[in-house]
């Protein structure tokens, strides 16, 4: 705060108003780079007469703390005298963007498309099973309410697709208008199928 005149800031905004000072003042070492000079200062700042730029970071740590949490004091009157009477005031909050990083690492990471495909697919999977439950469900709704005619349909149902899937050259009418036609094991099959 003493060398930057920064009371809130962002870690990044501090480092970068640091690199500023730096250049500002020509402490940067002419022979190797990334090393600066510290003044006097920065002396005081860091306790060191020379630092690497890569520890900048690691050493403004201990100095930067989160800042204190902002409270608004209000008194709200509801009715009586001076009801009439407001004020409005704009808090500016310097708030910093992480997220904005974060999301383009995410979808630069193929492996966490990967994970949402997966997803995807559990999804899709289950899906496909609430449906499959859901006609079974029909199924034994529509049987319960009334078994006979429900059963007379179905049989009706799947003795059109019996007959589209053999052929009309194949069917006797007379064979199916008999009871034991239907006694067969493939009835059994269909019912619990459907």
């Amino acid at each position: 705060m003493e060398v930057l005149g920064v009371e809130v800031d962002t870690r990044a905004r501090v480092i970068a108003a640091l690199w500023q000072y730096i250049k500002a003042k020509k402490l940067q070492n002419a022979n190797d780079p990334s090393f600066f000079m510290c003044d006097r200062q920065l002396k005081k700042v860091f306790g060191e007469d020379k630092l690497k730029f890569a520890m900048l970071s690691q050493k403004i740590s201990q100095h930067l703390a989160a800042p204190p949490p902002i409270n608004l004091e209000h008194k709200i009157k509801l009715s009586g005298n001076g009801a009439s009477r407001s004020a409005c005031y704009d808090v500016l909050v310097d708030v910093p963007f992480p997220l904005q990083k974060e999301m383009m690492a995410f979808l630069a990471n193929t492996e966490k498309h990967k994970d949402i495909e997966a997803c995807d697919e559990v999804i899709s999977a289950s899906i496909k099973k609430i449906h499959e439950h859901r006609r079974r469900r029909a199924f034994i709704l529509g049987f319960s309410q009334s078994p006979v005619e429900f059963i007379n349909a179905l049989i009706a149902s799947q003795s059109k697709d019996l007959k589209l899937v053999a052929g009309e050259a194949n069917r006797n009418i007379e064979k199916e208008r008999r009871a034991d036609f239907y006694n067969q094991p493939w009835v059994e099959d269909t019912v619990i199928r459907y």
